[in-house]
């Protein structure tokens, strides 16, 4: 399994709106995308930070992971995404090696197909891998 690059480190937050303030007006660090994921119960946000980006993770659903996690723990890191050239080959390589996974499948994200790590696998952290069609390519800039 080759990892290419830390794609984005997600934190959860109660509210985009509160939250990026602080990381595009006080840390200056640019808007580069901010839509809902529907299917996942998310609303999202990307700030940029030279090639990798901070995710900020809003809940749409009181019930889903993301509400849960900030019941339980408040805001914060949720998890850390590295970028592969194939998120299937990943997956079928960490669980031939043993590797305990959420996802046996890889499954649309917010900017590619992804697949979960337990966080026992990552010693407390939970893991996701993100296989784009634009790796290498700066993402777009948001209006």
């Amino acid at each position: 399994m080759q990892i290419r690059r830390i794609a984005h480190v997600s934190v959860a937050v109660r509210s985009l709106d509160e939250a990026l303030p602080f990381y595009r007006d006080v840390l200056g660090l640019p808007l580069r995308e901010r839509r809902p994921l529907p299917d996942r119960g998310l609303n999202v946000a990307f700030v940029g930070v030279g090639e990798s980006q901070i995710e900020l993770l809003e809940p749409m659903d009181p019930e889903g992971t993301v509400a849960r996690f900030l019941a339980r723990r408040g805001e914060g890191l949720h998890h850390v995404c590295f970028e592969v050239p194939d998120v299937d080959a990943a997956i079928a390589e960490l669980a031939a090696r043993g590797v305990e996974l959420i996802d046996r499948h890889a499954a649309p994200g917010a900017q590619g197909r992804v697949a979960f790590l337990h966080p026992r696998a990552g010693h407390g952290v939970l893991i996701e891998l993100q296989e784009t069609s634009l790796a290498g390519a700066p993402p777009s800039e948001a209006p």
